[in-house]
This record gives C-alpha cells, sequence and structure tokens, in this order.
C-alpha cells in the first residue's frame, strides 16, 4: 500500500495522508508517495518526517 503526503497541510507534528492507493500514480510536487500499512486510512492518520513513518491521531485525549 501507498501513502499520499501533503506537506502542506500541517497535521500534528507531520503532514496530511491525503489518500491511501494499492500503488502510487504521479503527483505533483509538494505532493509525495511512502509506504504504508494496510490498516493505514487517508485522513485519520498522519505522516511524521522526523522519523518518517505514518501514525494514527491519538483520540483518546
Amino acid at each position: 500500500m501507498k501513502a499520499l503526503i501533503s506537506p502542506n497541510e500541517p497535521r500534528q507534528s507531520g503532514y496530511r495522508v491525503a489518500e491511501i492507493s494499492e500503488s502510487g500514480f504521479e503527483v505533483a510536487p509538494p505532493l509525495f508517495w511512502v509506504d504504508c500499512a494496510d490498516t493505514d486510512k487517508a485522513d485519520q492518520c498522519w505522516y511524521d518526517p522526523s522519523d518518517q513513518t505514518i501514525k494514527a491521531f491519538d483520540i483518546t485525549g
């Protein structure tokens, strides 16, 4: 799976996961693709550039 990252849309301490796809496709900069887990969901996770991982939003408070 691939996650489309939108660095123009800050989330938490990173960026918005705009889309999840089976495979990436060509996108215009500054958007970019990273590998992600099958369980990751667009707009329910965010990309942390400090460790280059996808993280779920903390909904516990």
